[in-house]
């Protein structure tokens, strides 16, 4: 940062509307792309001297690729600088594993980069998380740009966030743009760090930071095709096949073009094929959402899958509700199901709120929903002894388990209490 660049900080120091100045320009100015490997050995060897930790960003094609594959790598360390890493021309970054080492790496949001980081074939010995910092820290708006401004007084443009990171060569601006994402991201890390610690969160954080750091991968979604926008719509077999036939012929198309599936065939062009069940391509390219130029030109290679589906004999036909997984059902149904769960939902839903209130922590960062409507569903007895093994065996943290689940155990007593006071409230017949 720039001498001039602090002094706007300390004189906006105190100012209750101080007006953020704009960051436009790394310090240091934006470093050429590092395409070759020996570019990248070059770097390792500049950051290997380097001190401290490691800022560490990633760009990719959200929306326009296939996939999640990282475009861009952008690093910083003290005494190193930024480097920006083509990822697309060199593809291996386990060479930087070494000149690392133990360093702290610093992320705005970790679990967005992190399998990206993983699949370039590097591995952070340790991570902080300046999202999930803010969020520990009860900050309402715990974007990139939201948290620099609340924390250090600069604004940071964000127009280039949602583009085309494949392209090449990349633009000087989104370049800028890039490397100004870690420009500010250590001061950001001592900040947040000082906040924790001042808060007594300091520890919670670095639990919740190992344990993004040790996500295992997302498994693969039981009938992802049931996830295409507007399939609720369609409630008979025959059209849900063909949804399902329409999604995976899109899938093998797009991932084979390497282009979104969404870029390849709109969902809501499945989904009114779908309703209108076309018995000839002619039908097909009548229907109001396929008659764009780029649809109705692939109209015959997508009427094939159309046809599988409405050859598939009843036996074969998708089933109208997919397959249920291991979770409870849905909450509103608990009151006629399982009463019982019910009231210790209502009444640990209350203790969780009143617990965030209190601790300015959103009520997901103190316990995962999912686990709070499993843990009440599935308890039967045990009390606190019980809770903690169940919201252990279900990942939660151990600074977690300790807030929640002395908390969880008196809810539960009290939930048992009311459904007994109600009973006896009710008139024998």
């Amino acid at each position: 940062m720039t001498d001039e660049q602090n002094d706007d900080l300390t004189e906006g120091a105190g100012e209750e509307e101080a007006t953020p100045t704009p960051l436009r320009t790394p310090a240091g100015g934006v470093p050429d792309v590092i395409e070759t490997p020996e570019a990248l050995a070059e770097m390792a060897e500049r950051f290997a001297a380097g001190t401290g930790p490691i800022a560490a960003d990633a760009e990719r094609a959200s929306g326009f690729r296939y996939g999640q594959a990282t475009y861009l790598a952008q690093f910083k360390r003290e005494g190193a600088g930024i480097a920006l890493i083509d990822t697309d021309a060199v593809s291996d970054l386990s060479i930087l594993n070494d000149a690392f080492g133990d360093a702290e790496w610093v992320f705005h949001a970790a679990s967005q980069d992190l399998p990206g980081m993983r699949d370039l074939g590097l591995t952070p010995a340790s991570v902080f998380d300046t999202e999930l910092a803010a969020r520990l820290l009860g900050w309402p708006k715990v974007g990139l740009a939201a948290v620099v401004e609340r924390e250090l007084g600069f604004s940071l443009a964000k127009e280039h966030s949602a583009q085309d990171w494949s392209t090449r060569p990349l633009p000087p601006a989104w370049l800028t743009y890039a490397a100004l994402d870690v420009e500010v991201l250590l001061e950001l890390r001592d900040g947040l760090y000082a906040h924790l610690e001042a808060a007594g969160k300091l520890a919670w954080a670095r639990e919740e930071f190992e344990a993004v750091r040790n996500a295992p991968p997302a498994e693969p979604r039981v009938d992802p095709w049931r996830r295409t926008s507007g399939s609720a719509q369609v409630r008979d077999q025959r059209g849900l096949a063909i949804v399902k036939s329409l999604w995976e012929a899109r899938e093998q198309d797009a991932q084979h073009r390497d282009i979104s599936p969404g870029r390849v065939l709109r969902d809501v062009a499945i989904v009114a094929a779908a309703q209108a069940k076309p018995r000839s391509l002619d039908e097909l390219v009548k229907i109001r959402e396929w008659q764009s130029k780029g649809t109705k030109r692939r109209a015959a290679h997508w009427y094939t899958a159309i046809e599988a589906a409405m050859a598939l004999p009843e036996s074969q036909l998708p089933a109208k509700r997919g397959p249920r997984g291991d979770g409870p059902p849905q909450p509103r149904m608990w009151k006629d199901k399982r009463p019982d769960a019910a009231a210790r939902l209502t009444f640990a839903r209350d203790v969780v709120a009143a617990d965030s209130d209190r601790l300015q922590i959103p009520a997901e960062n103190l316990l995962q929903p999912d686990a709070l409507r499993r843990c009440c569903w599935e308890y039967r007895s045990g009390g606190e002894e019980w809770i903690r093994d169940f919201l252990r065996g279900r990942g939660a943290r151990a600074w977690q388990i300790e807030l929640m689940a002395p908390l969880l155990a008196e809810a539960f007593e009290d939930a048992e209490d009311h459904l007994a006071a109600e009973a006896e409230s009710e008139p024998s017949e």
